[in-house]
């Protein structure tokens, strides 16, 4: 599976972003998706994961409140809208995937190439 995000760039502080991902594969799958992020200097940290049927979803501290993801099976395509932007944001972003809902919070087994969010104060 390749999953390749769109979205994010420069963003200035207190505005909006939307990510986007998209999964390809071959036939229908059952997979959790979700977003990592990696500021300069910093590890890995979890944003939000959603479920296949999207009755789970869950967010990073850092996210709660301010970001919302979703996602449209019919397009293997998640989102991240992210709101009230910090500098703090600044980061790149990661799309994710596995078939275990713990696991795409902890370490996912698929992982996109990452797309910049550089928010500017």
């Amino acid at each position: 599976v390749q999953l390749q995000a769109s979205g994010g760039g420069l963003v200035q502080a207190g505005g909006s972003t939307r990510l986007s991902c998209t999964a390809s594969r071959r036939a229908y799958s059952n997979y959790a998706m979700g977003w990592f992020r990696q500021a300069p200097g910093k590890e890995r940290e979890f944003v939000a994961a959603i479920s296949w049927s999207g009755d789970r979803i869950d967010y990073g501290d850092s996210a709660r409140g301010r970001f919302t993801i979703s996602r449209d099976n019919a397009k293997n395509t998640i989102y991240l809208q992210m709101n009230s932007l910090t500098p703090e944001d600044t980061a790149v972003y990661f799309c994710v995937e596995d078939r275990n809902w713990v696991m795409v919070q902890r370490g996912p087994a698929e992982w996109g190439q990452g797309t910049q969010v550089t928010v500017s104060s």
